[in-house]
């Protein structure tokens, strides 16, 4: 499975010229943590459970395969699988369950594989930084330093639960 398989570099800063404002990037009562880190997923098969989107293979072809079946959006959704690429080539991608909206440019996410060792971590915040406000470029909470990641990755966007299909047939 392709997921974000190549741990990013992180920067001092975390720094970026469109990074917004934010004091607390979570809440004190649920601090990004690892839940499992004996777990042994990729970000697919985990995603796929939680979320109950029936798309298989590679993250890089979920935005792809979800055209037709579930609806897709720049909006996040808790439940919502947001689909992000890879930063070294086409071939990467990485998917995540949306869990909350904090606000209109900070949601929280639960995916494994994100350390590239098969862990499942929670509650992590992800940043929208895009000059337009359209998540499809996004900052990612680095747990063991808690800090921002120093890269920016790019994002198709959200992958909703609701099937179309399924739709149709009611």
């Amino acid at each position: 499975m392709a997921c974000a398989s190549t741990p990013a570099p992180i920067s001092a800063g975390g720094g970026g010229s469109h990074r917004p404002h934010i004091e607390t990037p979570y809440r004190s009562d649920a601090p990004p943590r690892i839940a499992d880190y004996a777990a042994r997923l990729q970000c697919v098969p985990f995603a796929r459970q939680v979320s109950g989107i029936q798309i298989y293979g590679d993250a890089n072809t979920w935005w792809r395969q979800a055209e037709g079946r579930y609806p897709r959006s720049s909006s996040p959704a808790p439940g919502s699988v947001l689909v992000m690429l890879g930063y070294n080539n086409p071939g990467r991608g990485h998917v995540a369950v949306v869990t909350e909206i904090v606000s209109d440019r900070l949601i929280r996410v639960n995916h494994a594989n994100w350390l590239n060792n098969g862990e499942i971590s929670v509650d992590v915040p992800v940043m929208d930084v895009s000059p337009n406000n359209d998540w499809s470029e996004l900052r990612v909470w680095h747990i063991p330093g808690n800090h921002w990641g120093g890269r920016v990755y790019a994002a198709q966007g959200f992958i909703h639960a609701f099937s179309l299909h399924a739709a149709v047939g009611r």
